[in-house]
């Protein structure tokens, strides 16, 4: 038996994986209190340090795992794979995997967090096949909305940023419009069921700059729409303007690109029905499954089992 052990602690959950002969994986979501929009990252840090051991204790007590079976522990220890990618929130995975690395005499890797995610895409859709191929793949969340080139290298995943958000990203968006109306963070399932009970009667048209996007303005418009409009109708123009966003970023790196390549969508956002029905409309795509959009540590788990040789690709 050989087992994969992969940790995630991003600014909105504590995660843990394993990837192998079983495949299994827990989460759980940090406290956000009432109307607030996200965490420091020195309470982000606090609170990974107190979930940490029960999201642990929990998959290995309900996955019948053996710590015996492990062959090697990873985390994602950086957000991108960009020279000084950082955030503390990330130290409290890291640490965790380190030490069970050291206890069980097997080797540690560390990802970045977003790596994870692309990872994490391509296993729920059942294209495990692009880690060894050129694809273009989105990261679009609380923290990230990059349209990316993918490469395979000696890091496994080797990621180029083509485009992204110019200031604040489509999940922050979406967390403070869902806040504004009363909605509890994160607000993007609860958004959704309002959004789709309303029809979109404005007109939207986006804005690129060299392929990156613009999001603060439509969020100071949702605002002004909330002043005489339904939240029905304001939902549902918010996620149609993020999904014609994201579809003119995509037209834009194939056009830099050349010509198409696969495209694999991942990040919390993506898990949203009315944003995937406008991509699908223009391309073909990969989306991750909604369990898997979100932050998670199985990307991780699975990259770990590449990085030491126990990949199966399936």
């Amino acid at each position: 038996m050989a087992d994969y052990l992969g940790f995630d602690t991003s600014n909105y959950r504590t995660s843990c994986a394993v990837y192998g002969d079983n495949i299994a994986h827990n989460r759980k979501l940090l406290e956000v209190k009432p109307g607030k929009v996200g965490l420091r990252q020195n309470d982000a840090v606090f609170l990974h340090t107190r979930q940490l051991p029960i999201v642990f204790s929990e998959l290995f007590a309900s996955s019948n795992l053996n710590y015996n079976n492990i062959k090697a522990v990873a985390a994602a220890a950086y957000p991108t794979s960009r020279p000084n990618s950082y955030m503390p929130c990330f130290l409290a995975g890291l640490s965790l995997a380190k030490n069970i690395s050291t206890l069980l005499s097997v080797p540690f890797y560390g990802f970045s967090h977003q790596q994870g995610h692309i990872m994490a895409a391509l296993y729920s859709c059942n294209r495990l096949d692009l880690i060894d191929k050129e694809f273009i793949a989105f990261h679009v969340s609380g923290g990230t909305t990059e349209c990316l080139l993918v490469k395979p290298d000696t890091e496994i995943l080797s990621v180029t940023k083509l485009s992204g958000s110019l200031d604040i990203n489509a999940g922050q968006l979406i967390d403070r419009v869902g806040v504004n109306m009363g909605l509890k963070f994160p607000a993007g399932e609860q958004l959704e069921k309002i959004a789709l009970g309303g029809t979109n009667t404005f007109k939207i048209k986006t804005a690129l700059k060299t392929g990156n996007c613009c999001l603060s303005g439509v969020e100071n418009k949702c605002y002004d729409m909330l002043k005489t409009h339904s939240n029905q109708t304001v939902a549902r123009y918010l996620f149609e303007y993020i999904g014609y966003t994201l579809c003119d970023m995509l037209e834009y790196a194939e056009n830099l690109v050349g010509g198409y390549l696969p495209i694999v969508f991942s990040g919390g956002v993506m898990a949203n029905s009315i944003i995937k029905g406008i991509i699908q409309k223009r391309f073909d795509c990969n989306f991750a499954s909604a369990e898997f959009s979100g932050d998670n540590a199985l990307g991780i788990a699975i990259l770990c089992a590449h990085k030491y040789g126990g990949f199966k690709n399936c």
